[in-house]
C-alpha cells in the first residue's frame, strides 16, 4: 500500500489497522469523510464520539490503549475546550481538527502539546488529516539523533520529537554522537547545534559526511547565534537544513518531516533502480 500526500509524503509498509483511534466530532459530514478515507488508505476504523458524554465512555470502557485521537475543540456537553482538556490530562496524543480558529486559539493549543491542527477551510482539509495521522502512527520507524551541549535544549528538542512519535537518542557533544551514530545505523536524522566545545556543528557534518551521504542521513543543523553567514557555512559542510533559535513547534516539525520525506524519497528511487538492475541482468 503507498499513500502519497497532499506534501507529497509516500507511506507504504503495514497496514496500520491495529491502532486504535477516537475521532471526537458532532458533525455527521466530517465523521463520515474522515473515517471513509481512513479506512479506505489504512485500514483503520475509527471509533466516533459525538459528545463529550461519548468520549468519556470511549476511554473507560476499554483497556486498549488509544494510539491517537482527532478532536474538534468544542462538543456537546463540552463546549468551552473540556474534551481539548481531558484528552490532554489523559496524556492521549491529540491532533485537533476544527473549524474556528484565530492566532489567540492557535498560541493556547500549541501550549497544550498536540501533536497537530488542521482547519476545515479548505477542500484538502480531510486529506491533510489524513497525512497528519499517517505521519505520527509511521514516525516510530524513524530514529533522530539531537546533539547538544545544553542540556535544556537536548530535553527540549527530544520532548518535541517523542510528542510526534519519533525514536530518538541524544548526545552531549561531537564525539558522543559520532560514537551512537557508529553504533545505530538506522539513525537517519541528525539535529545538531553549530557551538559546541570540543567538535562544533559544522565539523561534526564533515565527519560524519565522510561515511554517511545524504541518501543515507539528514542533517539540520541549529543555532542561537544572529550571525546570517552560519547556514550557508553549515550547508556547504554538507547539511541539508538550517534553523535559528528560538524557532515555533510548527516549523520545526514542517522542516523534520520535509527531510525524512525526502529521504524516503531518496530510498525509494534507489531501490526501485536496484530491481530495475536485477531485472535487466535477469
Amino acid at each position: 500500500m503507498t499513500f502519497l500526500g497532499i506534501s507529497g509524503m509516500q507511506y507504504s509498509g503495514e497496514s496500520l489497522g491495529n491502532s486504535r483511534i477516537l475521532l471526537a466530532e458532532d458533525s455527521n459530514v466530517f465523521t463520515s469523510m474522515i473515517g471513509m478515507r481512513l479506512k479506505e488508505l489504512f485500514d483503520i476504523d475509527v471509533e466516533i464520539c459525538r459528545n463529550f458524554e461519548d468520549l468519556q465512555l470511549a476511554y473507560d470502557r476499554s483497556t486498549d490503549p488509544i494510539m491517537l485521537a482527532i478532536s474538534n475543540i468544542n462538543l456537546p456537553g463540552a463546549e468551552n475546550g473540556e474534551a481539548l482538556e481531558y484528552l490532554i490530562d489523559l496524556s492521549i496524543p491529540t491532533v485537533v481538527f476544527t473549524g474556528t480558529f484565530h492566532q489567540e486559539t492557535r498560541d493556547k493549543l500549541l501550549t497544550k502539546d498536540i501533536v497537530d491542527y488542521i482547519l476545515k477551510d479548505n477542500v484538502f482539509a480531510v486529506e491533510m488529516l489524513a497525512e497528519s495521522v499517517c505521519r505520527f502512527l509511521t514516525n516510530h520507524r524513524h530514529h533522530v539523533l539531537i546533539v547538544d551541549d545544553s542540556p535544556t535544549a537536548r530535553a527540549l528538542l527530544s520532548s518535541r520529537l517523542k510528542r510526534y512519535n519519533f525514536r530518538v537518542s541524544t548526545a552531549e557533544n561531537g564525539a558522543k554522537a559520532l560514537e551512537i551514530l557508529k553504533k545505530n545505523n538506522d539513525i537517519g536524522l541528525v539535529i545538531t547545534d553549530y557551538n559546541m566545545p570540543d567538535i562544533d556543528g559544522f565539523e561534526l557534518t564533515r565527519r560524519i559526511r565522510s561515511v554517511r551521504g545524504s541518501h543515507e542521513l539528514r542533517i539540520i543543523g541549529v543555532s542561537s547565534s544572529s550571525d546570517r553567514h552560519l547556514s550557508a557555512r553549515f550547508l556547504k559542510a554538507g547539511g541539508n537544513d538550517f534553523m535559528l533559535r528560538p524557532f515555533i513547534d510548527e516549523e520545526f516539525y514542517c522542516r523534520v518531516n520535509q527531510n525524512l520525506d525526502t529521504l524516503i524519497q531518496i530510498r525509494s528511487m534507489r531501490s526501485a533502480r536496484s530491481v530495475g538492475d536485477i531485472k535487466n541482468v535477469a
